[in-house]
């Protein structure tokens, strides 16, 4: 290659635009009433964000169980804590935690019986979410 090529080369990749990448996004969705499947989709979760992932979890039917303030969760191996506690260790971490808007009105329950932080998700918006190209989505 002369000179000439190689200035031309160069200076046609200086000109393209950096292409930033875009920060991954999990969304996990529980159902599950199971405490060793909540427990992994918590794990999960939980990789995902210490590896820079924003996470967004909805707890839906049996699973809605777990934003309830008087409901508990039994203790799984190897982390000895439950479903539960892995579920606020996720919010203090940063992850956005809401119920299906269908969880409450089904299960007798109102705003005010939900842990303190978790929100009531609504259908567009989370339709709108895991529409992105970069939300990876997690069922459980």
């Amino acid at each position: 290659m002369n000179k000439l090529s190689i200035t031309l080369a160069l200076g046609f990749a200086c000109a393209l635009p950096a292409h930033a990448q875009t920060p991954a996004e999990v969304f996990v969705g529980i159902n599950s009433g199971v405490a060793q499947t909540q427990g992994v989709a918590m794990v999960l979760a939980s990789q995902a964000l210490a590896q820079k992932a924003a996470v967004r979890v909805l707890l839906c039917s049996d699973g809605g169980q777990l934003a309830v303030k008087d409901k508990e969760s039994a203790a799984i191996k190897p982390m000895n804590k439950s479903p539960k506690e892995l579920l606020q260790g996720l919010m203090k971490a940063g992850a956005k935690v809401e119920v299906c808007a269908l969880f409450l009105p089904n299960a007798d329950l109102k705003p005010t019986d939900l842990v303190e932080g978790i929100g009531v998700a609504k259908p567009a918006d989370v339709a709108a979410y895991i529409l992105q190209p970069n939300v990876k989505t997690l069922s459980f």
